[in-house]
């Protein structure tokens, strides 16, 4: 196979007709400003090509169940593998997702707890024992006298598929009722079973009424059912109420039988295990579709654990699944790593125990020791799902591989990237091809090979500026990452830093792992939250700070985390937090109608003389309002057209022709622009036409401030990455008249920045900061760590290990304590520049 990926003639989104080599069985990193077309290079084109290219080799039967993907606008690519992206977005966001589920972790204990887990009574903690056909006919006789019952066999327990098969013999041999998925059937109609759904198949065995002389019937009935299943079901019609009699299992005191133990008896998912309550996911009051567990409580029933008490009760050396699940990552290590087996339970569990060993290390390796594995997936950030995907990659043994990774240091401290870059070069030594998608310094010098997009963003990006060894890179004067690389040009530390005007105290902080510690946090100060992935961070900020402010300031309804006080609440008018989550469900939603642009578009549009003479709202120019919208794709602009084996093709429409508007609401025309054009400007664009319009040239501003020029107006929200997002969140606030005295939470705002770009939302929070403001920002990037007033540095390590406060002080301080890992890299980073004098 050749030495390189050759890519001719890209021209995806902004990309301007280019071509490229990529040595394979490398490391290559994309790098360039916001917007100039990595992941339009990357994902769009490279990684589109290659999955497209590997559906298309399968069968056509086999193709209608993958996600098709379309032809990338690119003439040709050679030397192309099958592809893996690895992303920020693919991890399933669903109440029942957990990273043990995810890892699938969870799913080999459900094994090994089935197969050597010791069980043991509920009510009373007695080892259970198995229990004869004597001692459950013994039990039923103790029924009251005239009780009517029924004695069913069940041969299928939660299991996917028709049984066409099972439910045939069962009439051959003269059943003539079933009580299928908890309703009775008649065996002698067609029964027809979903394939796809889990089902219960209980055979009616026999039917009787408790009285004297009925011991030698009912003990025939026992007797056949237990041919059947180690699991007998007697169900007493009046109530319809079932008692579980097993061969296998019964506690010798109290008389409690358990059904057969097998691993859905383990899972959340399965009627067999799943928490009565809860339903398996762990929480009052959450739905199957819910998005947030925020705010939610422990199901009183299992206390979070999901798992019904039965399940709870099987435990290996004296941990149920549900405690091990709470483990984090490191102790369950620990745990697994630690297990007194006997001989027989040594080679029965090997396997398996190999399996969760090797998959715990993996999340070690990529600094995820922290999380808990019965961590929702609801929770993750975009850094750590994307973290989880990487481990799972580094068990799978595949060689021959592309894979493509969008930017994998998002929220990791510099400590824990080491652990990263190792990950990636052990992918590459197995013989595949990594393309990463990155801004981080550190990673940027490692890789084998860069590719540097720019020279700007949008339509002013696109081209390959440079591309080479790191070092050839930062040679390049053409290249302005080469320029921050080579160190002629950087982020220059302040000339002063600020002193507070006053402070906010929390005091006894103890929510999840804050070890009761005690901050003071500077107001009319830029402030920096560091530490290690999982130290504390976000916890203190956002679950206790900002939660308790938002609920003193503004009356809201969430409940702060635990804390004996704050103090200083009232020297703040307001409190701003901008995240990474979506700016909304529906990809209508898009920049310029979250930060309010268009509204004044609309009603602009609606004051140009036609709209007047023909008595045009401007309700006429929202495309989700039918009258001027395209009604033939309702203001979609797309029609999706099915193709059945072949990917759905989304072609702009007939009528509008993917305008989004009917033919009348286009005649109307502002400076030789329709509402259309408008918005499919970026916001340089707007910015220059609508130049003479301070109500939405002062917002275009503040989107080009924070670095999002490169940005169409009427991009789709969905389409946004996480850094964008917030962003343009951000954009929003900064629009809105700054009454001074606000608290600004920013949580990582460097996601997806450039070196360049870096500097543009430095430049944004200083100037909050000299409005009178509080700004904090959660961070790990070294530039903005070094650019703060003051730092608090939480850990030493993550989960457990971390919740304390190791630092505080100006970057100097906190660069000069041994204890800070933060302080370490810090220090390094100071050192190449002259020292900043203190105000």
């Amino acid at each position: 196979m050749q030495g390189f990926i050759i890519i001719k003639g890209a021209r995806e989104h902004n990309l301007k007709n280019i071509e490229l080599s990529i040595p394979r069985d490398a490391i290559t990193v994309i790098t360039g400003p916001s917007g100039s077309g990595k992941s339009s290079l990357a994902i769009d084109t490279i990684y589109a090509e290659g999955q497209r290219r590997y559906v298309e080799s399968l069968s056509a039967y086999a193709r209608q169940f993958l996600e098709q993907l379309q032809k990338p606008d690119v003439d040709s690519i050679e030397g192309l593998s099958p592809s893996i992206a690895i992303d920020q977005r693919t991890v399933s966001k669903s109440p029942r997702s957990t990273v043990g589920t995810i890892t699938e972790i969870y799913d080999y204990m459900r094994v090994l707890y089935t197969r050597i887990g010791k069980p043991y009574c509920y009510n009373c903690n007695t080892l259970i024992s198995k229990q004869e056909a004597k001692d459950i006919i013994q039990s039923v006789m103790l029924l009251p006298q005239g009780s009517r019952l029924q004695i069913l066999s069940p041969i299928i327990r939660e299991r996917k598929g028709e049984y066409r098969k099972e439910l045939q013999e069962m009439r051959r041999e003269g059943f003539i009722r079933a009580r299928i998925d908890g309703k009775m059937m008649d065996l002698t109609q067609d029964i027809v079973l979903k394939k796809h759904k889990r089902h219960t198949i209980e055979i009616v065995i026999d039917r009787l009424i408790i009285k004297l002389g009925i011991e030698r019937q009912l003990k025939d009935a026992i007797e056949t059912a237990l041919s059947y299943s180690d699991t007998v079901v007697i169900n007493l019609i009046a109530g319809d109420r079932d008692m579980l009699f097993s061969k296998t299992a019964v506690c010798p005191n109290c008389g409690i039988s358990y059904p057969d133990i097998n691993p859905m008896f383990f899972s959340f998912n399965s009627r067999q295990g799943a928490c009565p309550r809860c339903n398996g996911l762990g929480f009052e009051n959450l739905d199957e579709d819910s998005e947030a567990i925020e705010d939610k409580k422990y199901c009183r029933l299992c206390n979070g654990s999901r798992l019904r008490k039965e399940a709870l009760s099987i435990k290996i050396q004296d941990i149920n699944i549900g405690e091990f699940a709470q483990m984090s990552v490191s102790d369950a290590l620990f745990f697994v790593k630690n297990l007194i087996l006997t001989d027989r339970e040594q080679t029965i569990a090997f396997r398996v125990l190999k399996e969760v060993r090797d998959r715990l290390h993996f999340l070690e390796k990529v600094g995820l020791e922290y999380l808990t594995l019965d961590r929702s997936s609801l929770t993750l950030s975009g850094g750590e799902a994307q973290r989880i995907r990487l481990a799972t990659q580094l068990g799978s043994s595949l060689t021959g591989v592309l894979y493509i990774l969008d930017e994998p240091s998002i929220g990791m401290h510099p400590r824990d990237c080491k652990k990263l870059l190792e990950s990636l070069a052990s992918i590459k030594d197995a013989g595949n091809t990594l393309v990463v998608v990155e801004h981080d310094e550190e990673t940027i010098r490692w890789a084998d090979y860069i590719v540097d997009m720019g020279p700007g963003a949008g339509l002013n990006g696109g081209w390959i500026v440079a591309s080479g060894r790191p070092d050839e890179i930062a040679r390049n004067r053409e290249s302005i990452t080469g320029e921050y690389l080579s160190g002629f040009m950087s982020i220059e530390i302040p000339y002063m830093r600020r002193n507070p005007k006053d402070f906010i105290q929390i005091i006894s902080a103890q929510e999840f792992n804050l070890k009761e510690i005690n901050v003071k946090i500077p107001l009319g100060t830029f402030t920096c939250v560091t530490g290690v992935s999982g130290s504390g961070k976000s916890t203190l900020v956002i679950e206790i700070l900002y939660k308790a402010l938002s609920k003193e300031l503004y009356g809201s309804n969430v409940s702060p985390g635990h804390c004996r006080e704050i103090r200083g609440m009232d020297k703040i008018h307001g409190v701003k937090c901008v995240d990474q989550s979506p700016l909304g469900k529906t990809p209508r939603s898009n920049p310029a109608t979250y930060t309010g642009i268009f509204t004044f578009v609309r009603e602009l549009f609606s004051q140009v003389t036609d709209s007047r003479i023909r008595g045009y709202t401007p309700s006429r120019f929202s495309f989700n309002l039918a009258g001027g919208r395209c009604e033939s794709c309702r203001g979609d602009g797309l029609v999706k057209v099915e193709m059945h084996f072949l990917p759905d093709v989304y072609v702009p429409c007939d009528a509008c022709k993917g305008k989004r508007y009917n033919r009348e609401t286009l005649d109307i025309k502002y400076k030789g622009k329709n509402i259309a054009d408008v918005l499919d400007m970026t916001v340089y664009e707007a910015l220059q036409f609508f130049s003479s319009i301070p109500l939405i040239r002062q917002r275009l501003e503040v989107l080009e401030d924070v670095g999002l020029g490169y940005l169409k107006l009427g991009q789709p929200a969905s389409t946004l990455s996480g850094g964008e997002a917030q962003r343009v969140r951000l954009s929003k606030e900064l629009g809105k008249k700054s009454t001074g005295n606000t608290l600004y939470i920013l949580d990582e705002p460097t996601t997806g920045l450039h070196f360049v770009d870096i500097q543009k939302l430095l430049n944004v929070i200083n100037s909050l900061v000299d409005s009178g403001n509080t700004v904090i920002v959660i961070e790990h990037n070294l530039d903005v760590i070094k650019s703060a007033d003051y730092i608090i540095d939480l850990g030493p390590e993550g989960g457990e290990g971390g919740g304390r406060v190791i630092a505080e002080g100006t970057p100097e301080e906190v660069s000069m304590n041994p204890k800070s890992y933060t302080g370490r890299f810090l220090r390094d980073k100071l050192s190449r520049i002259s020292h900043t004098r203190v105000a």
